[in-house]
Parts: C-alpha cells; structure tokens; sequence
C-alpha cells in the first residue's frame, strides 16, 4: 500500500530568514494525520538566508539527520563535535541525555538548501554523540544510516536504515527491504514508484513490502530521493 505527501501539502513557515516545509507536525503547524511515520517523526526541508540560522537551542532523546541539498551549513554543539556539512556529507547527532547545538548557513553570500529529520530512539537518555560523514555524489543507492554502521554508513540508535538513491534520467534501482514499511522522500527531480510520479518535495509511504524499485525522470539531471527502511 502507498500513500503520497504531496509537496504542495507540507506545512510551511516563513520568517524572513527561513522558509521551511514541514512533512510531519512540527513546531506551529500541527496536523493528526501527519505526526510522523513509524520512527520517523520530522522531515523539515530549510532554506536560509546567508549568514542566517538557528542559533544555540537544545534537544534530548532524538536521533538527528541534517543533509544538505545546496549550500553549507555549519554545525557547532556541545560535545564538541561541529563542521561545515556540503552536499555529498551527512551529520548525525544522537541528542541522547541531552545537548545543544547550533546550525547556521556556512555562508555570508550564498542559501543554504538542507533537510533536518528526526528518528526517535530505541533507548532513552544514553550519551550524547555526533558523527560526520562524506558519502560523494556518485550515482547509484548508497547506504548513508544504519543501526549498526555497516559498510561505511553512519550508526544511529533505532532499528532503521536510510539510503540515497541518485540516479540519471530513466535509470532505475531496487532495494530490497529489512522491515515491511518505507518512507521516500524526492530531493531532487522526479522518480516513478509503484505506478505514482513522485516530484522534488514529495514522499511516500509504503507499507506491507519487501522491496521497492524507482525510476528517475530527470532528464536534465541526476533525481535524488532519500528511502527510510523503517520498522
């Protein structure tokens, strides 16, 4: 079964600085339907002004990605982990008993384009941690997130996996998946899964399903989309 999120239908803040469009409930924009999917609980796409961001701010017993589409962004938190993350990098930090953080646009001249989600842990108040990674911009599916780290990925504490599936125009590609639910999320162009079009800002949920194929319609591009394996 699938169930599609247009992105159209997304929540939407605009502050001066920020313009940002929320999958799920977020801060003021509450919807029942969409509280999250499974573990997966945010899914905000950020766009921010050079020189602009979320200055110092607090988290506890989450699990946080941040994947830059264009643009930089800089992280600073304090366990003293912090960088400048680009497209082609990952950053996950475990807030776990508790910490604060800083993103800013890693520029005074440019936007920054960038995705923040959110997974709920499996245990509550462990050590905080961070991690950063450069997984390249090839084409192909490439493990970014895992339980357990493997094959190069990133760990985070929840039974999940997240792939980036980058692909040209027409191209397709198979996952095979660990559990029986999936959440797609289009970053960039257009795929085709399970009969639907899926455009840039649009997800699907999938449920009762081993696996799942997508087709690229980016004829002027690679189209990339984030698959969370989700139990």
């Amino acid at each position: 079964m699938i169930q599609i999120r247009r992105s159209h239908e997304r929540g939407r803040v605009r502050m001066g600085w920020l313009d940002s469009h929320h999958t799920f409930s977020f801060g003021s924009y509450h919807d029942p339907r969409f509280m999250g999917f499974g573990p997966l609980r945010v899914i905000n796409e950020d766009r921010v002004d050079p020189g602009a961001g979320f200055p110092t701010h607090g988290h506890r017993d989450m699990e946080i990605l941040s994947y830059v589409v264009e643009g930089a962004l800089a992280h600073q938190d304090s366990t003293g982990g912090g960088g400048v993350i680009q497209p082609g990098e990952v950053q996950v930090m475990s807030a776990g008993s508790g910490v604060h953080h800083s993103e800013m646009n890693g520029s005074r001249v440019a936007p920054v384009h960038f995705l923040q989600i959110w997974l709920v842990p499996t245990s509550r108040g462990a050590a905080p941690r961070y991690a950063q990674r450069d997984f390249g911009r090839e084409e192909g599916v490439t493990l970014l997130v895992s339980p357990e780290g493997r094959d190069g990925s990133l760990s985070i504490r929840q039974d999940a996996d997240v792939h980036r599936v980058r692909l040209g125009d027409g191209a397709s590609a198979s996952l095979a998946l660990r559990h029986p639910s999936a959440w797609v999320q289009v970053v960039h162009g257009s795929f085709s899964l399970a009969g639907e079009r899926l455009e840039a800002g649009d997800g699907a949920a999938l449920t009762e399903v081993a696996s799942l194929s997508l087709t690229a319609r980016a004829p002027e591009d690679l189209a990339e989309a984030l698959v969370f394996d989700l139990p």
